[in-house]
């Protein structure tokens, strides 16, 4: 009986190990770790995706700006009035601004 226990559990701790290698390679732990030990290189790596990043926020933003402008030139080709009171107020406050 104690040998049928043994050897089921045995079984057992090889299916795990044996899925717990599967789920490491997938999460190619192992290209992580060499990683790690070359910090150079996961600065360069860092770096090239920080300026990815910059580089998309900058084109994002500009188009995002363009089309917001695009829609408030129209808003303000159709002349509606609280609109236009806005933009008053606001180039009054410039104005005040300005003058002091």
């Amino acid at each position: 009986m104690e040998d049928d226990s043994q050897s089921r559990l045995l079984k057992s701790l090889q299916e795990r190990i044996a899925d717990l290698a599967v789920k490491m390679e997938k999460m190619k732990m192992a290209e992580y770790v060499q990683l790690l030990n070359h910090p150079w290189r996961l600065l360069y790596i860092n770096f090239i995706a920080g300026l990815g990043r910059g580089v998309g926020i900058a084109v994002g933003f500009t188009i995002l700006g363009a089309i917001i402008l695009y829609f408030l030139k129209h808003l303000v080709l159709l002349n509606l009035p609280w609109i236009g009171g806005f933009i008053a107020e606001i180039v009054q406050m410039v104005q005040l601004k300005i003058g002091s």
